[in-house]
């Protein structure tokens, strides 16, 4: 599945999709080749060529805001995790929420771009809370592990799905 933006894209990407799940497009990609896409020269990879394969990256998205009924937040938080089926956790609370879940991405920039607009892409159909993100966390696999096995980060989720705090 491939995410866009309509309209000219940001300057300096060079018609970069944002990726929410590896098309296998990517594989064998050099620093040249993000180097050039960087620029706006960069060259279709030629035909049956592979390039970089996309990454599994660690999202803790936290939002805040004004206070909302509990049974409401719950709901809406249980509707996000039907509507984007990777979310790990959520815990919340009244006035706020943390929401933990893997993303597939090429790069950092493409997982945070993708999860810092799931909270808006999603506030009508969940009918989230009109609160803000107030935090982001990206880490990457390697990362994610290498913390939970020396006794840092976040503990792992023991149990999937929607709890309060």
């Amino acid at each position: 599945m491939r995410r866009g933006r309509p309209g000219a894209p940001p300057r300096g990407t060079a018609e970069r999709t944002l990726t929410s799940v590896g098309t296998g497009e990517d594989a064998g990609r050099t620093d040249d080749d993000e180097r050039a896409e960087r620029n706006g020269t960069a060259q279709p990879a030629p035909e049956g060529e592979l390039r970089d394969a996309s990454r599994l990256w660690h999202i803790t998205l936290s939002v805040s805001g004004a206070e909302a009924p509990l049974k409401e937040v719950r709901r809406s938080l249980e509707q996000l995790a039907h509507d984007h089926p990777f979310l790990l956790t959520s815990r919340y609370a009244n006035d706020h929420a943390e929401i933990r879940y893997w993303e597939e991405a090429r790069d950092l920039h493409d997982a945070a771009a993708v999860a810092l607009r799931l909270w808006g892409e999603h506030r009508s159909t969940a009918k989230l809370p009109p609160w803000e993100i107030v935090g982001l966390e990206v880490i990457d696999r390697e990362t994610y592990h290498q913390r939970i096995a020396e006794g840092y980060g976040p503990p792992p989720a023991a149990r999937v799905g929607v709890h309060p705090y």
